[in-house]
């Protein structure tokens, strides 16, 4: 039993300076590829054990044959294993390279495509991290380009729709200031009528921006669908008789809802005035509210005779109006954009589908908590 310890000593003393060694050269060449650290790895293997049998067999007073035939058989299996080492660090070396060179080009702005071949558990993990990565920065190119493309349209509408209404305001100002206006009081109300479309613009412009910043203020309560939607009604009750349309509200159950009821009022106003706007005379606009699973749903039908599909994906887009306008005449392409940034402001979402005759806009807010 004290022979057996003390070869493990010996073994272990020689094995351990070794392995001090092997540690001090990887800290050295830490920054160097792969494949010397693999190979620094196998001498250090190999020269642990050697180093611990040259050290049991010194003490062991091996003869010079026999500890000839324990260092060439330590020495043929540092032979393999170096070669072991080098092809394996080659071989890891050549799939970084690849997976460097499908990543530069995905940096450079391109898509990621993870090479073709065998690779390491590391690396094939590696690139199909890359590779999500890709397909999310893709979509958010495309997003980024859509907003761009948003907001240059945004600019082309309001330059235009601002520059309308100033032309206007500037030819009956002058009127009113040569005295050539045969009624100026006609003109003092068309005034107030411009300047209004101005504000009301403005304010669009205005709660569009805070949306986009993430700075809109929610005072967030409880309260009943049924209220929202009565009192969206009532506020859009005269222009609904001015166009000969008919509001239908009797399929809204009393559900409870956690939001800001200013800004959910502003929301079915705006759908509630574009359904009316787009509805002809004698047609209806529908109201519904109903629970699905663990959402309010709010929808809004009208009687427009429905959107073209390939632009249903850009209806809550800003500045959008399309040939098909679902802004009011006097709009600039925000009612809706708003609608959609106040609903997911409130965690939900605004979808629009086309039903038969019309269009149908979906309202799905999270239910409130009983």
């Amino acid at each position: 039993m004290k022979d057996a310890l003390l070869i493990a000593l010996y073994a272990f003393l020689g094995a351990a300076a070794a392995g001090l060694l092997g540690a001090v050269a990887l800290r050295a060449l830490r920054h160097r590829s792969v494949a010397v650290s693999l190979t620094v790895v196998a001498v250090v293997s190999v020269t642990a054990m050697l180093a611990g049998t040259l050290a049991v067999a010194w003490a062991m007073f091996l003869s010079s044959h026999d500890l000839t035939v324990v260092t060439t058989v330590c020495a043929m299996a540092a032979v393999v294993s170096l070669a072991t080492a080098l092809l394996l660090g080659r071989w890891v070396v050549a799939r970084s390279n690849a997976l460097t060179q499908a990543a530069r080009s995905f940096g450079e702005g391109g898509s990621f495509a993870a090479p073709g071949g065998s690779a390491t558990a590391e690396l094939a993990a590696l690139g199909r991290e890359l590779a999500a990565t890709s397909e999310k920065l893709a979509r958010s190119r495309e997003r980024e380009q859509a907003l761009e493309a948003s907001r240059r349209e945004l600019v082309a509408w309001i330059s235009h729709d601002l520059r309308t209404p100033l032309a206007g305001l500037r030819a009956m100002s002058e009127a009113l200031e040569d005295g050539v206006a045969e009624d100026p009081q006609r003109y003092f109300r068309q005034i107030r009528t411009e300047v209004d479309r101005l504000n009301s613009m403005v304010g669009d412009l205005f709660e569009l921006s805070r949306i986009h910043a993430g700075a809109l203020p929610l005072s967030i309560g409880r309260m009943s669908v049924y209220d929202l939607v009565g009192d969206a009604l009532a506020g859009v009750g005269p222009l609904a008789r001015e166009h000969g349309v008919r509001l239908v509200g009797d399929a809204v159950e009393a559900l409870p809802v956690e939001v800001d009821g200013k800004e959910m009022t502003r929301v079915l106003g705006n759908l509630l005035v574009n359904a009316i706007r787009r509805t002809p005379a004698d047609g209806t606009v529908a109201v519904a509210a109903q629970r699905e699973a663990d959402t309010v749903v709010v929808s809004v039908t009208d009687g427009c005779g429905g959107i073209p599909e390939e632009d249903l994906p850009r209806v809550f887009d800003t500045g959008w109006r399309g040939t098909e306008a679902r802004t009011p005449p006097a709009g600039a392409g925000l009612g809706l954009a708003i609608v959609r940034g106040i609903v997911e402001a409130h965690a939900g979402r605004a979808a629009v589908r086309n039903v038969p005759g019309g269009c149908r806009f979906d309202i799905v807010l999270p239910a409130a908590r009983t």
